[in-house]
């Protein structure tokens, strides 16, 4: 598998969205996916796609997804971590920030992945790195912020009253926040030098951020738990999760577990 296999699923994705965006049913909820997640009609599709272009390598593969669960082709082979659209309830609901988010990795935790994809699904931005080999943006080598002023500040909050009063110290030291509701653009983001920080208090699942993990890492950035704990040892099954603190630098990211820790 190569990263033009993973481009080849992301042109197919973006031909479905516009079909599937505003159709009548796009707001109905069909079942509830392997993650926990409702699915609704896109979620659905796109994971089909996902699906049907990974059968056609004809190599063994073990696939984990948000939607269906896991599914394995022949024996062996590597892992693939996909989270179909990253940002649902922002797709159907109009809001155009959503995404694809897939890793390939040789074993199965977080340190195993060896590519990570992400696709943003309104304008057909790509994101890819390769371990050892840099991230990019549509073939351009990108890389994170390299000074320490805490400038844009990137969050998540699934359930406001929970979430924000948990990051409020940390999000007050920048100068702009931004909560977009797709934790892989979040990263993705994060990994062009668009955002300083990403924050997400409350526990990530695995296949939200697998394939945002090496992008960052490959452009520059630090990628920890809230407590300054490296990831690597995570499973990338449908259970695992961790809250996340991602910083563009080792600077930034000193200044923020020093935040946290007061």
């Amino acid at each position: 598998m190569t990263i033009n296999d993973l481009r080849k699923i992301g042109s197919q994705l973006l031909e479905m969205v516009p079909r599937y965006r505003f159709a009548e049913d796009a707001q109905v909820a069909l079942k509830r996916g392997a993650g926990g997640d409702k699915s609704f009609p896109m979620d659905i599709r796109a994971e089909e796609i996902i699906f049907s272009c990974l059968r056609s390598l004809d190599e063994p593969l073990h696939i984990i997804s948000e939607e269906q669960g896991i599914e394995d082709i022949g024996k062996g082979g590597l892992s693939v971590i996909i989270d179909p659209v990253d940002g649902s309830k922002n797709a159907i609901t109009g809001l155009p920030v959503f995404s694809t988010s897939i890793a390939v990795a040789e074993g199965g935790r977080i340190g195993d992945i060896i590519m990570g994809y992400v696709i943003n699904l309104m304008n057909g931005d790509e994101f890819w790195a390769e371990r050892g080999r840099g991230a990019f943006l549509n073939g351009r080598r990108i890389n994170t912020q390299a000074s320490d002023e805490l400038i844009m500040a990137l969050y998540e909050a699934q359930n406001p009253a929970r979430d924000i009063s948990m990051v409020m110290t940390i999000l007050s030291k920048f100068r702009r926040t931004r909560c977009l509701g797709s934790v892989a653009l979040d990263l993705a983001y994060l990994s062009m030098g668009a955002a300083s920080a990403f924050i997400n208090p409350f526990p990530s699942r695995s296949f939200d951020f697998a394939g945002g993990w090496l992008i960052v890492r490959e452009a520059g950035g630090v990628f920890t738990d809230m407590s300054g704990n490296a990831l690597e040892s995570v499973e990338t099954g449908l259970v695992h999760s961790a809250p996340l603190l991602v910083s563009a630098n080792e600077k930034i990211h000193d200044k923020l577990l020093k935040f946290i820790s007061v």
